[in-house]
């Protein structure tokens, strides 16, 4: 098959070809982050990538309920950069945690998480956008506030990302997603975490794609044929999700239209590290111990 690239935000690779491995929500575990990349067959040891053309996705909720976000943010970026200069990928998307931190939604950050972004960029403590939450709590704000230091990282990332037939995702893509557009609904919450406009009301609300549940849940009938007409229209076979536990490990639904990575690997919910590994038409769960 030959390998047609698009460099639109739905960014279209050689998946058919090439090994993709995908893995779900790691909420501040480095442990369980470092586990799964592993079992992967992305970095040694010491971290560094040795995964080659490898293609990884993890699929979003680096943040919250756990101490090791800022590793994990700076060795995801470390990984993008050292992937790519070896001819693979690294992607990692942003989920609803994410996209929460960038907008002052602090629910599930823990001590630590705090601290940790104490000094991470320089503010003014006085800020208007400050002054409405706690001390200790103003220089993660001033971190993830949209145009800062980390939000800037965070806007280099797409909510909704297609490898050929594979379309990976937080929570889920709807019809309206579709219709919205991939690429407009990508470049304007990107433009939103640059600080450059207000937050697109396409992600707001729980059936946006960081929060919809309708596929990562229990799919019904009707679930899984707005799924098959979504996976029509974007000419994809199947749709990769994170968001909802999936306490027996990663599973598929909906005749495997869908497959759900969120396997709770973190500290916080003591699952054990699974990913999926993709080769064309070919899925493979591989599950390591923790």
């Amino acid at each position: 098959m030959a390998c047609t690239l698009s460099f639109s935000m739905v960014y279209l690779a050689c998946a058919a070809e090439r090994r993709v491995v995908a893995f779900g929500d790691v909420h501040g575990d480095l442990a369980a982050t470092r586990g799964a990349l592993r079992l992967a067959g992305a970095i040694d040891a010491n971290d560094r990538w040795v995964g080659d053309r490898l293609i990884v996705v993890q699929t979003g909720d680096q943040l919250d309920r756990g101490n090791d976000e800022r590793e994990i943010l700076e060795l995801f970026e470390q990984l993008r950069l050292q992937a790519a200069a070896a001819g693979g990928a690294f992607h990692a998307l942003n989920g609803n945690h994410e996209l929460m931190n960038v907008r002052g939604d602090l629910r599930y950050v823990t001590e630590e998480g705090f601290a940790d972004f104490a000094d991470a960029t320089a503010y003014d403590p006085t800020d208007s956008l400050l002054t409405s939450f706690e001390p200790h709590q103003r220089g993660r704000v001033a971190a993830f506030a949209p145009g800062s230091s980390y939000a800037r990282l965070l806007a280099e990332r797409v909510v909704i990302l297609q490898l050929e037939d594979n379309v990976f995702v937080h929570g889920g893509v709807l019809p309206k997603h579709v219709t919205y557009g991939i690429d407009r609904l990508n470049r304007e919450a990107q433009d939103w975490v640059r600080g450059e406009t207000g937050r697109p009301e396409i992600m707001v609300g729980p059936e946006s794609p960081q929060w919809t549940r309708l596929y990562s849940a229990e799919p019904d009938s009707a679930a899984c044929e707005t799924l098959r007409q979504v996976l029509d229209q974007l000419e994809a076979r199947r749709m990769v999700v994170g968001h909802t536990i999936q306490r027996g490990g990663i599973t598929s639904a909906c005749g495997g239209l869908v497959w759900r990575i969120d396997v709770g690997m973190a500290e916080h919910y003591g699952g054990r590290v699974e990913v999926l590994e993709i080769l064309g038409d070919s899925l493979r769960v591989l599950a390591g111990g923790q």
